[in-house]
């Protein structure tokens, strides 16, 4: 398997107690950190640098044929069908942003309760019948199949579009959902099926054909490529009635007012200079993920979170939350809390003293997270520990035992409530010197000052 190096692998990062350590990044479910492959692509193609379809310079011609050949990457990873359209967006959350607007009027939503909020609130424009957190992926697929039978009876021979929606695997528990089998109940209703796979693509291939499923989105931040790309891929007959996403250049085939002929998609929802950097990085993402390297990848993974979860269960008062049996697939991310402490002061604990970075919580996944928590606990708020390509078993042994040191001694130094964080009192820990290092120093100071307080546990992660 070739190995994909990281920027910033070997990063060093400063602690409260004095000196540098280097760096551990467990929070790969919110961000991936990019991948030196793309990183390197982007400065590639900088000098080339030009506008996409609006110039006849040399460059823009380069970029204009890249843009379209970056579609073509982007369908191959994802596994789509030869009519599916690729249309580029910022994220996740703006593809499905996307996709809810272009859901027909008279659409009706079916999803379940443990969604990330991205694939929660879009779709409350619409008929939504949200279902609750399944006790078992069988369960999840008599949940449905009850949910879309007692909609075809209430509508009889009429009815609307009917659309549902899911996680490819959750970004909570990082259990991966029975895509195939819920596009299959979905079918015999005669509803098409959208799947958020910001967290399933970093870690598992995807098959769209195979699965049977009309529209998958995800983010290259999540992909190793943070350039602000993310795509939605599906089919485009929905989304060529739609009006445009944004309304704008680039979107139209002829304005002649009041009269304007849209463009079919893509084009029609992607008004506006592209973010042709960020689609490059994207695309780059998609072919280094592809196989043979992503296969290594997954067994590589499969046995790390393995490991993470054994050394886990070592420590006392530690509980794992997960929706369903713990022999259920999963990819590498574990969300848990450990009785009696809070919290965000372990996961501002293991930053600054041990440079440990784990994510704390509710995850942007809030309904999903108080059903694992229970009403009782405390502070409404669990951590999670995720990981991706450059992680080693060295690293989750690292982890487990500054975890294990923090739990049964304390911190060793002193925290005060930020709203919903923790944070050192004082904080030593100097900003990094940038080319706005100054600016950055103050504005840090300043939050630290006069940050709003908030609830506890409304600190959100993708």
């Amino acid at each position: 398997m070739r190995k994909m190096a990281l920027v910033g692998d070997r990063q060093w990062v400063p602690l409260v107690t004095g000196g540098e350590v280097r760096r551990l990044d467990l929070d790969y479910a919110a961000t991936a950190p990019c991948a030196l492959q793309v990183r390197d692509a982007v400065d590639e193609i900088l000098p080339w640098y030009g506008s996409v379809h609006r110039g006849d310079g040399f460059p823009s011609a380069v970029c204009t044929e890249l843009q379209e050949a970056c579609r073509e990457s982007v369908r191959a990873f994802t596994g789509a069908r030869p009519d599916d359209t690729v249309i580029f967006t910022r994220n996740t959350t703006d593809s499905l942003n996307l996709l809810a607007h272009a859901l027909p009027e008279d659409g009706e939503v079916f999803g379940f309760a443990t969604e990330h909020h991205a694939n929660l609130l879009p779709w409350d424009r619409r008929t939504v019948h949200r279902l609750p957190v399944p006790d078992s992926p069988a369960h999840a697929l008599e949940l449905l199949d009850a949910a879309l039978a007692s909609a075809a009876r209430a509508a009889g021979r009429g009815g609307g579009a009917r659309l549902v929606t899911l996680a490819g695997a959750s970004n909570v528990t990082g259990e991966v959902w029975p895509v195939a089998e819920l596009a299959g109940v979905a079918r015999r209703f005669g509803a098409r099926t959208a799947v958020d796979a910001a967290q399933l693509a970093p870690h598992r291939p995807l098959d769209m054909a195979g699965w049977d499923v009309d529209y998958v989105a995800f983010s290259g931040h999540k992909l190793y490529a943070p350039y602000g790309a993310g795509a939605l891929v599906g089919r485009p007959d929905w989304l060529d009635a739609a009006p445009p996403y944004l309304a704008g250049g680039g979107a139209t085939r002829q304005v002649d007012l009041p009269a304007v002929d849209w463009a079919p998609s893509p084009q029609r929802h992607e008004a506006g200079s592209p973010n042709f950097l960020g689609n490059y990085a994207l695309a780059t993402a998609c072919e280094l993920l592809h196989a043979p390297l992503r296969s290594g990848l997954v067994v590589q993974e499969q046995r790390l979170a393995a490991l993470l979860e054994r050394e886990l269960a070592r420590i006392p008062g530690l509980t794992v939350h997960r929706m369903w049996d713990a022999r259920h697939p999963k990819v590498g991310t574990v969300t848990f809390s450990v009785r009696g402490v809070a919290s965000g002061l372990l996961s501002a604990a293991l930053s600054a003293e041990h440079g440990i970075a784990v994510r704390t919580g509710r995850f942007c996944a809030h309904p999903l997270v108080k059903h694992l928590l229970g009403e009782g606990h405390a502070d409404g708020a669990a951590l999670r520990a995720s990981i991706g390509a450059g992680i080693t078993e060295q690293d989750i042994s690292d982890f487990a035992w500054a975890l294990a040191r923090l739990v049964e001694r304390g911190p060793a130094w002193s925290y005060r409530r930020d709203g919903a964080r923790f944070v050192p009192d004082p904080d030593p820990r100097p900003m990094p010197a940038l080319s706005h290092g100054a600016r950055v120093q103050l504005r840090a100071a300043e939050r630290r000052a006069e940050a709003p307080l908030a609830p506890v546990g409304a600190a959100c992660g993708g």
